[in-house]
This record gives C-alpha cells, sequence and structure tokens, in this order.
C-alpha cells in the first residue's frame, strides 16, 4: 500500500490505443451488446486515469470477451473524479481526490457507469480521508483505508453498510489505529481479514473479525513468524487468502532495519473459529519473487494460483493450501506492475503506471498466455478494478 498509495497520485496526460480496444476485428461503432449477444462478456474492467495535469481522472470502461480481447463499453470514458475502486457487482465506489467523498456508479447493464450518490467519510473533529477501498465476499459492506482516521496521523479501517437502492454509505465502525495499513483480504468464511506490513522495522501481521453488522474487530493474537536465515527476521507487506482458510504472506528477511535478500512467499493456515494463524514455512521452503519489491497481491478465484506483482513485473505462484507455495511462470512482463484483479473466468489483468499498460493474460494452473490486443496503451493510468460478469446483484 505504502508503494501503490503514492504512485495513484501521480498525473499524465491520457492516451488510449484505438486499435487495441476492438474485439474480433469490430469496428469501433460496434455495441457491447451486439458484441457479445450470446453469453455476455467475461467482465467489466474499469481504469481510472489522470486527464493531463489538471489534477482530475475519469474511468474507461471495457468489456472483456472469453478469449481477454476488450471492447470500450459505449459513453467511455465516465466523467468520475475518483483513484482507488471496489465493485460489488451493483455500484462502482471510487475514493475521490477531494480527500473527502466516496463517490458511488450504478454499473449498469452493458458496463456503463451512472453518478448515484457520494457519502463524506469525513467524521467531526477528525482527519479522516477516503483511500484504498476494498468490501467483504457478500458485497454489503465497503471498508475504507482512512490513512489519518487516528488522531490525524495513523490509519484505521472505516466500515460502510452499502444502501443497496442507492449506493449511499452509513458508517457502522472503525477499528485499527496503525501507523500504516493495507488491504485486508477475507477467508473464505468472510468471518476474519488479514493485512501485513513493516513500517520502521515493526512487523505486523493483523487480523480482524468482521462482525454480523459489517463492523471490525481487531484480533488480540501474536502470529508465529516463519523459521528465518540465521541471526535475521522478517519483515512482510501484504496478505492474500483462497477461498478456505490460508494465507499468503510476502516477506523479505531483514535485521531489524534493511533488507538482507529478496521477497519469499510464506504460508498461514487460518482457524475458522478463533482467527488465529500457523504455519510451517521456513526460510528453506518459501519461494522467492524474482520480480523486485512486492508491489500487490492477488489470489485467482480457484484459490490456486497468486499473483505477485513487484517494481520489476509480476509472475504467478502455484498455490497449494497449507503447503509450500511453488513456483509456476517466472515474470511475464518486465515494466513494473502496481495492480492487477482476476475474473472469474481464468483472466488476470494488470497495470503499470510507470509504462502507461494494461496487460491482459489468460491464466490456468497448466497454460498462461497474454489475451489479444494486450498489452493496451494508457497514459496516467491510475487504478483498476474488474467487475466480473454477470453481475452477482442485478
Amino acid at each position: 500500500m505504502r508503494r501503490i498509495f503514492a504512485a495513484a497520485c501521480m498525473a499524465a496526460c491520457l492516451n488510449l490505443c484505438p486499435t487495441t480496444v476492438l474485439a474480433y476485428g469490430q469496428s469501433d461503432e460496434t455495441s457491447v451488446s451486439e458484441a457479445f449477444a450470446v453469453s455476455g462478456p467475461d467482465a467489466y474492467v474499469y481504469v481510472s486515469n489522470a486527464i493531463g495535469s489538471s489534477g482530475k481522472t475519469e474511468i474507461h470502461a471495457f468489456a472483456a470477451a472469453p478469449n481477454g480481447r476488450l471492447t470500450a463499453v459505449p459513453g467511455s470514458p465516465f466523467a468520475a473524479d475518483v483513484g482507488w475502486m471496489a465493485v460489488n457487482g451493483l455500484y462502482l465506489f471510487g475514493s475521490d481526490w477531494s480527500g473527502t467523498f466516496i463517490k458511488a456508479y450504478s454499473i449498469e447493464s452493458d458496463g456503463a457507469l451512472r453518478y448515484s450518490a457520494s457519502t463524506n467519510v469525513v467524521q467531526p473533529g477528525n482527519c479522516d480521508t477516503p483511500g484504498a477501498l476494498f468490501l467483504d465476499h457478500t458485497g454489503a459492506t465497503l471498508y475504507n483505508t482512512d490513512y489519518l482516521g487516528n488522531n490525524c496521523a495513523n490509519t484505521v479501517y472505516q466500515s460502510f453498510a452499502v444502501e443497496k437502492p442507492t449506493g449511499k454509505l452509513k458508517l457502522v465502525n472503525e477499528a485499527g489505529a496503525g501507523i500504516n495499513y493495507t488491504i485486508l483480504s477475507f477467508i473464505g468464511n468472510n468471518k476474519f481479514a488479514y493485512e501485513s506490513d513493516c513500517v520502521k522495522g515493526n512487523a505486523v501481521i493483523d487480523g480482524y473479525q468482521r462482525n454480523s453488522d459489517g463492523s471490525l474487530t481487531e484480533l488480540n493474537n501474536t502470529p508465529p513468524w516463519p523459521t528465518p536465515p540465521p541471526n535475521l527476521g522478517w519483515c512482510p507487506y501484504l496478505a492474500a487468502a483462497d477461498t478456505t482458510n490460508h494465507l499468503a504472506v510476502p516477506m523479505y528477511p531483514s535485521p531489524g532495519l534493511g533488507q538482507e535478500g529478496p521477497y519469499q512467499l510464506a504460508t498461514y493456515t487460518v482457524d475458522s473459529n478463533t482467527g488465529a494463524l500457523t504455519t510451517s514455512s521456513t526460510y528453506k521452503n518459501m519461494p522467492t519473487v524474482t520480480v523486485g519489491s512486492v508491489n500487490y497481491l492477488q489470489m485467482a478465484p480457484s484459490g490456486r494460483l497468486l499473483a505477485v506483482a513487484g517494481t520489476s513485473g509480476l509472475e504467478i505462484f502455484h498455490f497449494n493450501g497449507a503447503a509450500p507455495i511453488t513456483i509456476y511462470t517466472g515474470a511475464l512482463v518486465k515494466d513494473q506492475v502496481d495492480q492487477m484483479f482476476w475474473d472469474n473466468d481464468n483472466h488476470l489483468y494488470a497495470i503499470s503506471q510507470t509504462a502507461g499498460k494494461l496487460y491482459v493474460f489468460t491464466i490456468t494452473p497448466t497454460e498462461h498466455r497474454q489475451a489479444p490486443g494486450s498489452p493496451y496503451s494508457i497514459k496516467g493510468v491510475v487504478n483498476i478494478i474488474v467487475q466480473p460478469w454477470p453481475l452477482p446483484w442485478k
């Protein structure tokens, strides 16, 4: 989060290559409804982009074909001055650049966006700000990583109940009070969620319980660490849960301050009743990340593949539950990759802010390839979110 959040503030001119957004060789007059009349798209892909040096953004929307090729959604780009985004099938939520609001946009049946509502996240007497957004598995609760939510200095997670008819948000609670938090990842039962970070040598893996009203309660436990290399400890960053009760956590060996080797990937098992973590990982059985410092982490919907984005590329690992993670692809690209999401049909969508590219891959446990038309040239790319089809709340 610390790297992505800083990068998300960049502004540059926008330039979409028109020849790379056409599905199956169609002309740009062909509508999405015509292109996917039989089975619908695999997903809608939304990319927020900086508009020149104006300090404002807009959202480009695409429909993804079964082979991963993208087609522009009618009306795209949409006027939406947001950065971080999250989707629940009914709405796209975005953190407004003003530092005050989370905006909700209704997702139409063809993937188009229509403004619906804004919610002020700033509580009286505080410095709350809209940051990285994520949802629980049901899409009923939206969580805001509020970087200044405690004494105008420390991070809290704001929990908001989503009002389905309008997209307005109702604050449920605020949890945590740390220096720097990352997005939480919920395990399969939707009851527990985890993140990890390392600030000034303070290494933590934090767990939270999701209560029946969507509120979060921080767990009071101290997770074990994998056996480290001699005379070293670990410095973690991010966490990703599979479909049951396992976590992947990237971490690098450290003497306390500084880095003494590349990132490696640990596996944890979550007690589904208490949220307690256990691990059999050691530095000897943890695979090494080969794409530099970790920027983002995403588990495939199957729970069998783990995507790792780094400062020098993107690679995929086999995720094996409680067993050690194993190497699969090696680096798929050489550009820095900042953020990525899967759909439900083996496609992975990844952005590079520095290169101004959107990559699309088809990846299964046994084969992987870049989708037709990928990469797409997008200058000023800020963030990405993917809404798998069909829309679950429609």
